[in-house]
């Protein structure tokens, strides 16, 4: 995996990747709104510690400015895809029942501009036959922001049990 959360800037980056970043954003250090991050990682790299790195590269100084403790109080994982489910990510995010990250849901599905062009970005990228795994993370700084961070991973080849070769894909979304 890459240094720290950093993005791999130099990685090609699939039409799915694209299109979600034209949605959402490609990645940056802004802390606040939205970016989507892009890697290759191994079958086995845990992606949930991946997801984190994410946060905190997006968050920049923030991270530092406000403590490692105030924006990992709201961090928890509040959806799993479940081997065998139906992939759907509009509906699996409308129905996380955690209420904070219910708040932002809506957020990424709906109020984002262009949403009917944005869903079909996260259908692309999420409820590929290709997505292996799927997690959805609370954010925030227990304060005023609050947000959710959706990962998943999808084999890119190597094997019919997701061997080798795989690539993740994280959307961060945070507000005030």
């Amino acid at each position: 995996m890459p240094n720290a959360g950093q993005p791999n800037a130099g990685a090609d980056k699939p039409a799915y990747v694209t299109q979600l970043e034209l949605a959402y954003g490609a990645p940056s250090q802004a802390a606040f709104g939205s970016a989507v991050f892009f890697e290759h990682v191994q079958a086995d790299d845990d992606l949930a510690a991946a997801a984190l790195a994410k946060y905190r590269y997006f968050t920049g100084d923030l991270w530092d400015r406000y403590g490692e403790e105030a924006w990992m109080g709201p961090w928890k994982e509040v959806y799993a895809r479940k081997a065998g489910a139906r992939k759907d990510i509009g509906s699996e995010l409308r129905g996380i029942t955690d209420i904070d990250a219910r708040i932002s849901a809506p957020m990424i599905l709906d109020v984002v501009q262009g949403a009917d062009r944005a869903c079909e970005a996260l259908a692309a990228a999420y409820d590929d036959p290709a997505v292996t795994e799927l997690r959805v993370f609370n954010l925030g700084d227990g304060g005023a922001m609050s947000g959710i961070l959706v990962a998943g991973r999808r084999s890119a080849g190597g094997g019919a049990k997701g061997e080798g070769s795989n690539e993740a894909i994280f959307l961060v979304f945070l507000l005030d």
